[in-house]
């Protein structure tokens, strides 16, 4: 299991992203050296009911660890019982509580940004957890609900709990996505709190990584969209750190050979009907290409590997 106190810093995790970070982007992320991934979230009612879904969701291989499993819920009970769930059948390195999502479905039933009104109950849920598990419990958050500044006292209030690491998105739920993240408020919130945290949003590219620690303060980042179509995001980053300068250029061979790496990955996990599912993958994959509109709009339409492959030839040859 996961020791947040004693983690290599500045720590540089991979995001739970719904829909995106499953098994096999996790796996191809690995091969660029991430130290430590967490999971797409999973719904805590849909594991007590033992879902057949959620639980493949969840189930991850070695190659994926350290690995984080997030998951979601607002009942402490329940929560509690699904971290037992997690824990018996898969044996995460440690699991997150999503207390961040913004977006109506989840929020519409009283989960994700939606604990932040509910401090008590947010706390309650992090106990309850920590008497059922032994993974250590981590907790994912917003500035607040509509005030950027409800943070200040709830990240107190979630390390009393038994809280060991907290990640921040720099937004209130009333933002969404909308905006720029406020890494100093995130600085204030981390000043609150003796365990590590992590700053989140709008760190895009590997050099924005330096500028969101030495504004924040922070421990470390999770790195959300910036790492959508660029598991190598985190070799980038090293190479700066270690250089100042990234040293590897991803030709588009290389990235024809990454994607079809990731996508054999994905139909051994989906099945061939998943060709269909990885077309998300590939709107990023591309995203700021230049001269790949009419490659873009064949991609969306693919139905098998074959097809895929014929496209991609030709993207690398052109």
């Amino acid at each position: 299991m996961i020791s947040w106190k004693n983690f290599q810093q500045p720590i540089v995790a991979l995001s739970p992203m719904a829909d995106m970070t499953d098994s096999p982007f996790c796996r191809i992320a690995k091969q660029f050296g991430w130290p430590v991934v967490f999971r797409e979230m999973v719904s805590s009612e849909a594991l007590v009911r033992e879902s057949a879904k959620t639980l493949h969701m969840a189930a991850f291989h070695e190659a994926e660890r350290p690995i984080i499993q997030q998951i979601f819920g607002k009942d402490p009970a329940t929560m509690a019982r699904a971290a037992e769930i997690i824990e018996k059948n898969f044996h995460p390195d440690g699991i997150d509580i999503n207390m961040g999502c913004p977006v109506y479905k989840i929020v519409s039933d009283f989960n994700g940004a939606c604990l932040m009104k509910d401090p008590d109950r947010a706390c309650a849920i992090i106990r309850e957890m920590k008497r059922a598990v032994e993974a250590p419990i981590s907790v994912k958050i917003r500035l607040g609900w509509s005030d950027p500044t409800e943070c200040l006292d709830f990240v107190k209030r979630l390390e009393a709990a038994g809280a060991e690491l907290i990640t921040i998105h720099g937004r209130t739920r009333a933002q969404g996505y909308s905006g720029v993240a406020d890494w100093e408020m995130i600085g204030r919130a981390k000043q609150q709190v003796s365990i590590p945290v992590l700053c989140n949003g709008d760190i895009h590219t590997p050099e924005k990584v330096f500028e969101a620690l030495t504004v924040s303060g922070c421990d470390g980042v999770l790195i959300a969209r910036g790492a959508l179509g660029c598991p190598w995001f985190y070799s980038w980053y090293r190479e700066i750190a270690e250089t100042g300068a990234r040293q590897t250029e991803i030709t588009m061979a290389k990235r024809v050979e990454y994607i079809l790496a990731h996508l054999d990955l994905h139909c051994a996990e989906y099945g061939e009907h998943g060709v269909a599912t990885f077309r998300k993958h590939l709107s990023y994959y591309f995203k700021g290409i230049e001269n790949i509109k009419p490659w873009r709009e064949q991609m969306m339409k693919i139905g098998t590997r074959s097809e895929l492959e014929i496209i991609l030839a030709r993207i690398a040859q052109s």
